[in-house]
């Protein structure tokens, strides 16, 4: 399968390259730049990301760029750009004239294929402290600014066997206006991919894979209702059928109904799958508990309890399932050495060293938005692959204090109505994630001629397009005051209705 490798050398938008090249139906992968494969013939080209490092730091990322340059066509991106010029005799240093933001490309050649059917004087994107001052030997000058010499450059003809480019600008960002044109150049007629990376070949190719390597063995898995975990386990399904085992938890801090609803759907698509109704033990655990951390951790660890029961109780198995997707496994490796890892990936930490279970993550390259295309030609339920993220602790953490039953209850009453006035409003699809939080507040009302003391409930809607930033929903005031209206009216213990209009950051979506 041919592919695009990126070497990631820290920047904020590696992964949105990556994002743009799939958005081409071509298939790409992110590896940190010391930990560059040997080149295969599958490998149609490289692209270097940009970096928070400056090239003239002693401890500045740098590679061989001989070990790509020649054999296929390259790409430097901002720190990528400075590090080719650095590297082949060019002068990099700081810029007088520091561009953040928009700037504006004036060509210095009109018909290299790198800006075919891109103006002159188009807007770009800037975010560098450096610059690159002159040009090494055998690269000729392709674009400027008005404030930088050397916007964008390329070999010599002569000077590789293979083109190699370099920009000093970000075109994967939305703000590059024909940034996308400019890498669609690159990928498919410089590096000559083909375009046909579609959700029906990666299911196609995942499927047979999936037979291949597990054989007739069995595989364990736990669903917790959203997209992820569930178009892996169609995934797996589609692959071996019966051998797949799959149960789905109730900790009583699911949103109202779900439990039933889901466990239905799950059925109905025809997986095994045994529902656990652990409400009980999940409140025990969590009586008198305040406290963030520690509610997350005892939800945690209570979860891998029961997998550990429902894996004893089926001891024949030897893989275990997981919703992986390509963020966390990204994440999971830190450019600056094999000591730094940012998060741990695996969805059960530190389980299946425990299980002695092999892992099977069928999702593990695959962004979010691909998940749920490939869940689309899965034929998955749409309320599945279009419902909001749900934190894996659930309403756990939309309490915030103690948890109880009655408390639970109040929320996913509230929560229930916010969720569907927003799909009657035809608003659901146009949020990224909506939910009601309880608050350890009470506020004195008045229904009747009675004064009441109740609860408060406050409402969060974001937009987001991978939850590292998030910006508040700018809902309909009258929207607001029809749900506020119907919550306070239909859930006894609720007297005040208030709305979250904090950004991430400072703030982050959840309140725990």
């Amino acid at each position: 399968m041919e592919k695009i490798l990126i070497l990631d050398f820290g920047s904020q938008y590696t992964q949105l390259i990556a994002r743009r090249v799939r958005e081409m139906n071509v298939y790409c992968e992110i590896v940190p730049y010391n930990k560059a494969p040997e080149l295969t013939v599958d490998i149609k080209g490289v692209i270097l990301s940009g970096s928070p490092f400056s090239v003239k730091q002693a401890d500045a990322l740098r590679l061989d760029l001989n070990q790509f340059a020649g054999k296929l066509p390259v790409l430097g991106i901002c720190y990528g750009a400075q590090l080719t010029a650095d590297f082949y005799g060019g002068e990099v240093g700081r810029s007088e004239k520091r561009e953040y933001g928009k700037a504006f490309l004036v060509k210095n050649a009109q018909n290299d294929p790198f800006f075919e059917n891109v103006p002159d004087r188009s807007q770009v994107w800037m975010s560098h402290a450096d610059t690159i001052l002159s040009l090494p030997p055998g690269f000729d000058l392709l674009a400027h600014t008005d404030s930088i010499p050397v916007a964008a450059f390329r070999a010599q003809t002569g000077r590789f066997d293979h083109p190699y480019y370099g920009i000093q600008f970000h075109p994967e960002v939305y703000h590059s206006a024909e940034g996308f044109k400019m890498l669609q150049n690159f990928v498919l007629h410089i590096c000559h991919c083909s375009g046909d990376w579609t959700p029906v070949h990666f299911v196609e190719n995942t499927v047979s894979e999936l037979k291949a390597k597990i054989g007739t063995e069995k595989v364990i898995m736990a669903l917790s209702g959203g997209v992820d975990s569930t178009v892996a386990a169609m995934l797996l399904h589609r692959a071996i059928g019966e051998q797949l085992y799959c149960f789905f938890i109730d900790n009583g801090l699911l949103r109202k109904n779900e439990f039933a609803e889901v466990l239905a759907s799950y059925k109905d698509m025809g997986l095994n799958v045994e529902g656990v109704d652990a409400k009980s033990r999940f409140y025990q655990e969590l009586a008198g508990v305040s406290n963030p951390e520690t509610k997350r951790k005892i939800i945690g660890k209570l979860f891998i309890d029961l997998f550990e029961e429902a894996s004893e109780a089926h001891p024949d198995f030897h893989w275990l399932g997981q919703g992986t997707i390509y963020p966390d496994v990204i994440e999971s490796v830190s450019v600056h050495g094999p000591s730094v890892t940012i998060k741990s990936h695996h969805n059960v930490g530190g389980l299946p060293e425990k299980l002695k279970l092999k892992i099977v993550e069928p999702l593990r390259m695959l962004f979010k938005d691909e998940v749920r295309r490939v869940g689309l030609t899965l034929g998955i339920p749409d309320f599945i692959l279009h419902r909001h993220p749900f934190p894996g602790p659930g309403l756990g953490i939309r309490i915030l204090g103690d948890i109880t039953p009655e408390k639970v209850q109040l929320l996913q009453e509230a929560d229930a109505i916010y969720t569907q006035k927003l799909r009657e409003h035809g608003l659901y699809n146009q949020v990224w994630q909506a939910g009601a939080i309880l608050l350890p507040i009470q506020s004195v009302g008045v229904m009747g001629d009675e004064r009441t003391y109740e609860k408060t409930i406050a409402l969060r809607a974001v937009n987001s397009t991978d939850g590292m930033t998030a910006e508040w929903s700018r809902l309909p005031y009258e929207f607001l005051a029809e749900v506020s209206s119907e919550i306070i009216n239909n859930v006894k213990g609720i007297n005040r209705v208030v709305y979250d209009i904090s950004t991430k950051p400072p703030a982050t979506i959840e309140w725990e």
